[in-house]
């Protein structure tokens, strides 16, 4: 049996030596204020955070039951729903990242040997379907390729094929910036009585997702983008279609945490206890959600595009071709090729110790081959845009490309035309 020793003794660098496993084996823990590097975070996700939603989250801490929680929750769901648009009753956030409202989107419709239809064309539409072999359903898979949305008759021809009882898709791919139509999917989809699950992360907040014109049933997304705030929290809306599935299941969910029904009875009902939500998170979210509609939904999807598509003028200059088609780009994650010879993972390396800016690099096939940039929320300024191409193009030239020409210089002629 070791002894566990605390060291009182203070270094130069105000640490105190702790002993975490045997006498001689140390770690070390900072008495100094924490002191995070300051990133501007252009990578997929998280995006930077608004400065109201820092403020509100200095306010005082409510508990889960306070009555100004349910207060505040009430104010959450009607912005929320304003933003997803859509007038569903079953509006909310869930506790957890946007993978937890991926994975009560799919396990509380799709059980053992459920037909579930997915459109799998990226990392994200391949973790859906994970969930869903998870929870034993059965699989019906329409593969594609990752930077192309699916065919509109081909979506349907599949899913009359199939006859689901559920069909899942991603709306705003963040693993390669590609944005998905949604209505013939939902059509083709209600005419068999399947509900529609879409994966709606990168798009909430900074472009219509448009929840009840599409005819999606059950949209879900995440805190962290386009609404500004920290990583915690999960939108997630259910048609009046999903809903009356929800309250006629019987049998109960395996997750205890994330059950919608128990959750519908926590948020909207008669307030029964389910587990201890975040306040300070909700703060945040709140402050979120105001700004947007401050700043009127519709202005703000119209910044994105146009720093979007200043930003693809600047990257194309600098010679780099994108993955996307021009028609099916998200405003958010763009996602230029790599050029050949680069490593991207130097690239971003460089770019963050040297200026401070995060981007991030492609996933799965896509890996070492794409970057991934996000334009979203706060961090879809010119400001950003502008600063991000004199810095990618001088870490470029220090990776031994050579660009085509300034991308500031192009971006500020489109800024010039708008």
């Amino acid at each position: 049996m070791h002894e566990t020793i605390v060291s009182q003794t203070v270094n130069a660098d105000g640490l105190i030596p702790v002993a975490t496993r045997p006498a001689d084996s140390h770690a070390t823990v900072s008495l100094t204020p924490l002191s995070p590097p300051r990133r501007l975070l252009l990578g997929a996700g998280p995006g930077m955070v608004d400065a109201r939603v820092y403020q509100a989250m200095t306010q005082p801490v409510v508990s889960h039951v306070d009555p100004f929680f349910f207060q505040l929750t009430d104010r959450v769901h009607t912005m929320l729903a304003a933003v997803f648009g859509t007038g569903n009753r079953f509006t909310m956030a869930i506790s957890g990242t946007g993978t937890a409202a991926m994975e009560a989107a799919i396990s509380n419709f799709a059980g053992p040997d459920t037909p579930v239809a997915l459109f799998v064309n990226g990392y994200f539409a391949e973790r859906m379907s994970d969930i869903a072999s998870r929870q034993g359903a059965r699989l019906f898979r329409l593969d594609g390729p990752w930077g192309e949305p699916f065919d509109e008759q081909r979506a349907r021809e599949f899913i009359l094929r199939t006859q689901p009882r559920v069909v899942a898709y991603v709306q705003a791919e963040t693993s390669t910036g590609v944005f998905q139509p949604g209505r013939a999917i939902c059509e083709a989809a209600h005419a068999v009585g399947a509900l529609v699950v879409a994966d709606c992360v990168t798009s909430l907040g900074t472009m219509p997702v448009a929840v009840d014109e599409t005819g999606i049933d059950i949209a879900f997304s995440c805190s962290q983008k386009g609404l500004c705030c920290p990583p915690g929290l999960a939108p997630i809306t259910l048609s009046s279609r999903g809903l009356d599935v929800l309250r006629a299941r019987r049998t109960p969910l395996r997750s205890f945490y994330l059950d919608l029904q128990l959750l519908d009875q926590y948020y909207v009902g008669a307030h029964r206890y389910h587990h201890t939500a975040s306040a300070t998170l909700f703060y945040a979210l709140h402050e979120g959600l105001a700004a947007i509609a401050e700043e009127g939904i519709e202005q703000r999807w119209q910044r994105h595009i146009e720093n979007h598509e200043a930003l693809v003028a600047g990257l194309e200059s600098l010679g780099l071709r994108m993955l996307v088609a021009p028609a099916s780009r998200l405003s958010t994650i763009h996602t230029p090729l790599v050029p050949k010879g680069i490593d991207e993972g130097a690239l971003r390396t460089r770019l963050r110790d040297s200026h401070g800016i995060e981007i991030m690099g492609g996933l799965g096939p896509l890996a070492g081959k794409i970057l991934r940039i996000g334009l979203m929320g706060a961090g879809s300024t010119r400001t950003n845009v502008l600063r991000l191409l004199e810095c990618l193009e001088e870490a470029l030239r220090a990776e031994r490309f050579e660009p085509a020409e300034s991308g500031v210089l192009a971006a500020e002629r489109h800024y010039a035309r708008t």
